[in-house]
């Protein structure tokens, strides 16, 4: 079993085999190209249940890839050798969780307890995407990795942190009781290219709206505050972090904290538009503040994030403007 990462740029000569749920969405398909390029073998698996088929046509193809449509609630049979499962499927973005919250449930429980069973049975080594979310609204600020949360687990959010927070708690116990490899990633806030524009989160949100010259949707009073990466940081890091034996739970953020009234304001500058702002009720549960502690990347990977927010969000306004 390959239990490590070899890129193949730095001469290992191995070829990596994965599986890589959730491939046809916004991180997945990303994810894949970056592989691909690497040279592995990606199989990627979806259902398109918020996924979509355009995301995947350019894996298509490449003679690296294969494709299967499935939903990972079901057990999963997969033919030949297998060096990691890597578990990305789920709804993430808050309207497509609440219009989806049983599937939500079930992808991060069951799809989770079948793909670690998958990974037991090749004897491959198991990689969880879970989320800042399961620190719910935070009352340690930043948040390390140590930090419990703070969420209500019957509130409208809680058929997506809570099932992370599941599904990192079998991801841990599968690890202890069967020995299976395991990595596990918190993702921060996060956005880029092949993100839907009908997402729901708030810079989707934003860049549709001045698209569409509307005003901006403010919840709340704004000044509530995420911290923004980029893509191509996020992929960094989860390639970075499959190289290591480290098998704990690592933040992927930038700690570089915002409030959503700055946000708008540079899409504002960056798209030149003068849309109006429109403030309405703040969600229930939302948090009024996120940014990772980032202490246990920068020490075990030498990670942070390199592109600044100013740049990332040009590099995404120019790749829906060209859609």
């Amino acid at each position: 079993m390959n239990s490590g990462f070899t890129n193949l740029k730095q001469g290992g000569g191995i070829i990596i085999f994965i599986v890589l749920t959730g491939v046809a969405g916004f991180i997945g398909s990303n994810l894949a190209e970056r592989l691909l390029r690497e040279g592995h073998t990606v199989i990627g698996v979806d259902n398109f249940l918020t996924g979509s088929t355009v995301n995947i046509d350019n894996l298509l193809r490449s003679p690296n890839f294969k494709f299967i449509e499935h939903d990972v609630i079901y057990p999963l049979a997969i033919e030949g050798p297998v060096d990691w499962v890597m578990h990305f499927a789920s709804p993430a973005s808050p309207p497509k969780y609440l219009s989806y919250p049983i599937e939500t449930m079930r992808v991060n429980s069951e799809g989770t307890m079948h793909l670690l069973y998958l990974a037991k049975e090749k004897q491959a080594a198991f990689f969880l995407a879970s989320t800042s979310e399961i620190y719910g609204n935070p009352t340690v600020h930043p948040q390390p990795e140590s930090y419990y949360g703070n969420v209500n687990s019957v509130g409208a959010r809680s058929c997506y942190n809570e099932a992370k927070r599941y599904a990192e708690a079998i991801t841990y116990w599968m690890n202890r009781k069967y020995g299976i490899p395991v990595r596990v990633i918190r993702i921060f806030n996060t956005f880029g290219p092949k993100m839907d524009l009908n997402d729901g989160r708030v810079i989707t949100n934003f860049i549709n709206e001045i698209m569409s010259k509307q005003n901006l949707t403010i919840y709340g009073d704004g000044r509530q505050t995420r911290s923004f990466q980029y893509i191509d940081d996020l992929l960094e890091g989860i390639v970075r972090l499959l190289s290591t034996t480290y098998e704990q739970p690592v933040n992927l953020g930038n700690p570089e904290e915002v409030t959503i009234l700055e946000v708008a304001q540079i899409l504002k500058e960056l798209m030149k538009s003068n849309a109006q702002l429109e403030f309405l009720p703040l969600p229930e549960d939302d948090p009024r503040r996120r940014k990772p502690d980032i202490t246990i990347s920068r020490t075990i990977m030498d990670w942070e994030p390199a592109i600044s927010l100013h740049d990332a969000l040009a590099r995404t306004i120019h790749y829906y403007q060209g859609q």
